[in-house]
């Protein structure tokens, strides 16, 4: 699947180049900011999901654009998956205790990342207002998330170390994503930006096997479908290049 991606990737690349000429390619770097919710089975480990980014988009002559992408993913909400993934190490008043017999305090976080190559088009919406563009993007790569946990400086032995993965429910597999919004993107000036709606598709795996506060409960092996939807917020920094200066020699 990863090599089908990449030959009708490139491909449509090659395509596009074959058919304009070897001028005024821009370079933009992407900032980007995402609020989302989960669906399908992710939403049954995660709540309300953000995504911070960045990446390089190379914009055609004819206003195609390609690049690469990649987005942090982090939050601090949890479905019905994790309500009782501790529960076998609480004492009688529900309270996890260190190696020093005192409450320990043990954060959890949602945790992840995905990287995609994308494709896209930006559509100029009127030829009074070239800045103004619908900006519609496919992308398709790579996407991983887990559950972080962290005992501060405190040890709790159960879950230091690699005894962290018998709970992390990690997770990996194929992404694609798709994006419509506008964008605004004049000819010159730092004021490019775009906003817009996005959906992910994971198409992932369990990659542990075995959890550790389900001992006796196989970790399934069947594909996963890991949606995301939100809305994208972003920023585009052009790079210039220097403009020539004709030197005259007496």
């Amino acid at each position: 699947m990863n090599w089908l991606i990449s030959f009708l990737f490139t491909s449509c690349i090659l395509g596009i180049f074959s058919q304009e000429s070897k001028q005024s390619y821009e370079r933009l770097f992407d900032v980007h900011y995402g609020i989302n919710l989960p669906g399908g089975d992710l939403a049954k480990r995660y709540g309300f999901l953000n995504h911070v980014g960045g990446g390089l988009v190379i914009r055609s002559p004819k206003n195609f654009i390609f690049g690469l992408e990649s987005s942090f993913i982090f939050g601090n909400q949890f479905k019905s998956e994790f309500d009782s993934v501790f529960y076998h190490l609480t004492d009688a008043q529900g309270n996890i205790t260190d190696i020093n017999g005192d409450i320990a305090i043990v954060t959890t976080y949602a945790r992840g990342f995905y990287a995609n190559a994308t494709f896209g088009k930006l559509i100029p919406l009127s030829e009074s207002k070239k800045a103004s563009h619908l900006q519609l993007q496919f992308g398709a790569g790579y996407l991983q998330h887990r559950f972080r946990i962290e005992t501060n400086r405190q040890v709790v032995p159960q879950i230091e170390t690699d005894y962290r993965k018998g709970y992390d429910r990690y997770t990996t597999g194929i992404n694609t994503s798709q994006f419509v919004g506008y964008a605004f993107i004049p000819e010159e000036g730092f004021y490019q930006f775009y906003a817009g709606f996005y959906a992910h598709q994971g198409y992932t795996y369990n990659r542990r096997n075995v959890n550790f506060d389900q001992p006796n409960v196989p970790v399934s092996t069947e594909l996963r479908l890991d949606l995301q939807f939100g809305i994208r917020l972003g920023w585009y920094i052009p790079f210039y290049k220097a403009e020539p200066h004709d030197y005259y020699f007496e």
